[in-house]
């Protein structure tokens, strides 16, 4: 279980890069949404599994 704290920032590096990534290809007046449409979930996905993360590790703390 301990690798589920790492793959929480896979997201954050994954949403940045599809943001980069969006944003170059609005530079260049190409289909931007798809990559703008990636970068949200993962930066979404980002905050929710580092929400559960902490929820999972007070659950673990209680006796």
């Amino acid at each position: 279980m301990n690798y589920l704290k790492f793959t929480q920032y896979a997201y954050l590096i994954a949403g940045v890069l599809f943001g980069v990534d969006s944003f170059l290809r609005w530079q260049e007046k190409e289909n931007w949404i798809i990559s703008a449409a990636f970068a949200a979930v993962c930066i979404f996905m980002f905050f929710f599994r580092r929400n559960f993360a902490k929820k999972f590790a007070e659950r673990n703390k209680k006796p």
